[in-house]
């Protein structure tokens, strides 16, 4: 079971402790037998590629027969993996910079009205009107900002699609 789950070998100790409290001693050879035979189950190509899709690591476990296909799938799930993490990350900034821009129009709006409102003092006025000159060049910083990071986010995307392309179907 270690070896087609994929764990290092001295994951035996952990059963060694955990026989010891029934006074059971875990054979060794027997041990490494069935978990080279389990590798050879975990060490294929789409177990490999499935890992480095989600992100896993591989610590170099398997026979040295099976491991240049799995490594390779590996790399390509993990390639995957990366374009895919970069195309949240662009969609993420790219949303949390549309928020920030909605949240700075609202208070220019806000401080707007108290530079028109005829209640306003003029002390009140002005600071509003510094406050609005300040959020306006901030929303232009932010709007030239979004137009970057849509671009990133379409070039992310289109990476992620090319590459797409280049995988064999599932299967």
């Amino acid at each position: 079971e270690d070896g087609v789950a994929g764990r290092s070998s001295e994951r035996i100790g952990e059963h060694r402790k955990a026989c010891a409290k029934f006074g059971v001693t875990p054979d060794l050879d027997r041990y490494q037998a069935g978990r080279r035979q389990g590798l050879r189950e975990y060490c294929r190509p789409r177990t490999g590629f499935q890992l480095g899709e989600r992100g896993g690591s591989y610590a170099g476990i398997c026979p040295a027969d099976l491991e240049g296909a799995f490594v390779s799938a590996f790399e390509s799930g993990r390639q995957l993996y990366v374009l895919e993490s970069r195309v949240a990350a662009a969609a993420s900034h790219l949303d949390s910079a549309r928020r920030e821009l909605e949240h700075v129009e609202h208070e220019i709006v806000e401080q707007s009205a108290v530079v028109v409102s005829s209640t306003s003092s003029s002390e009140a006025r002005a600071q509003a009107l510094l406050s609005t000159k300040k959020l306006a060049e901030r929303s232009g910083r932010l709007k030239s900002e979004i137009s970057d990071l849509e671009r990133d986010q379409a070039r992310a995307e289109a990476e992620l699609s090319h590459y797409r392309l280049t995988l064999p179907p599932a299967g």
